[in-house]
């Protein structure tokens, strides 16, 4: 979409006019290679003509630096700040930890491009405690002591954070690439959902962890533990990095079934959806005994959901949108 309202000289025009700025496709050759990249141009709203704009050619510059590192898969200058963010480590510390030479790192925040086998290393770091405590033990004698122990202290701390299972880190960054908000009580159901169908359609459990039944609804404690330690929000979080490349290890089904929840019992609050929850069987069995104010962790075991889940699906067809809007519908009619 162009911009209106800017203006400034036009060459052609020989006078001041407003301009608009569009994308335009552009081609650069690269280590001999074509590259096409989308860049911003202003363009004379009288005339037609490209115009030159102050600060334009650096703008370009970012563009074809950031759609270069993408299409090649190389880590950026923001991926490069997260993991020092994370690991609480120094620019020229971190290149060592890594194995690089001391001025590599802090060129890379310059600007300069990293190679494809260093930009892995770096994103090796960023996507695994477990891989930069490897780095820091095998490069401890080329950092102080000070640094090596405030970066291995970190990682440990992020080991422990996300130790919930992979699968179930794929299916969170998955829920959070598809919906732009998502509270920790609107998770929590997601996952419990997810866990359902899934294990309806497909006679398996997505992931291992076990759900509780506590007083608002299905829990998986490891996943309330590990947000109750984000402070804002999570997908703003530099250690949410952890998470990015996760959602390509997903398949097929593991996708359709979270764009079915998502694209259904997403559309709702957390406050909603506990209620959907509390007119489950699985819920309710698991919390007899206890009132509505009295907490419990008692065990939601996977069978009683999914055996739950297979009776709803032969009543509603759940592996459509339509059939879980339905099922939906129904069970918010219900008096809670």
């Amino acid at each position: 979409m162009a911009e209106k309202g800017r203006r400034d000289f036009c060459i052609e025009c020989r006078k001041e006019t407003e301009y608009l700025l569009q994308k335009r496709d552009i081609v650069k050759t690269i280590r001999d290679k074509d590259y096409t990249f989308g860049i911003t141009v202003a363009v004379c709203a009288e005339c037609g003509k490209e115009m030159s704009i102050p600060g334009l050619i650096d703008k370009n510059i970012q563009e074809i630096d950031e759609q270069y590192r993408a299409i090649e898969g190389l880590v950026s200058i923001e991926d490069i700040e997260k993991i020092m963010k994370i690991y609480k480590i120094g620019k020229a510390p971190l290149s060592l930890a890594l194995g690089f030479g001391e001025v590599t790192i802090p060129r890379y925040l310059e600007g300069q491009v990293p190679s494809k086998e260093y930009s892995d290393i770096v994103r090796s770091a960023l996507a695994s405690p477990a891989y930069m405590k490897r780095k820091l033990t095998e490069n401890r004698g080329k950092i102080t002591d000070a640094a090596y122990k405030k970066a291995m202290a970190a990682a440990d701390s992020l080991e422990s954070l996300f130790s919930v299972s992979e699968k179930m880190l794929r299916v969170i960054a998955y829920v959070f690439e598809r919906l732009e908000e998502v509270t920790p009580l609107m998770l929590q159901k997601l996952l419990y959902f997810v866990q359902g169908i899934y294990s309806a359609l497909y006679g398996r459990p997505i992931f291992v962890e076990d759900c509780r039944a506590w007083i608002h609804g299905p829990v998986y404690p490891e996943v309330y533990d590990l947000f109750r330690d984000f402070k804002y929000n999570p997908i703003d979080d530099a250690r949410f990095a952890l998470l990015e490349g996760t959602i390509d290890a997903l398949t097929d089904e593991e996708k359709k079934v979270i764009d079915l929840v998502v694209n259904t019992f997403g559309m709702y609050g957390g406050k909603v959806l506990e209620r959907i929850t509390h007119n489950e069987d699985p819920w309710k069995e698991s919390r007899k005994g206890y009132g509505d104010s009295i907490p419990s962790s008692e065990l939601l075991p996977k069978e009683r959901i999914m055996k739950y889940y297979m009776l709803v699906n032969r009543k509603y067809n759940i592996d459509t949108e339509e059939g879980l809007r339905t099922y939906i519908h129904d069970m918010l009619d219900k008096v809670s």
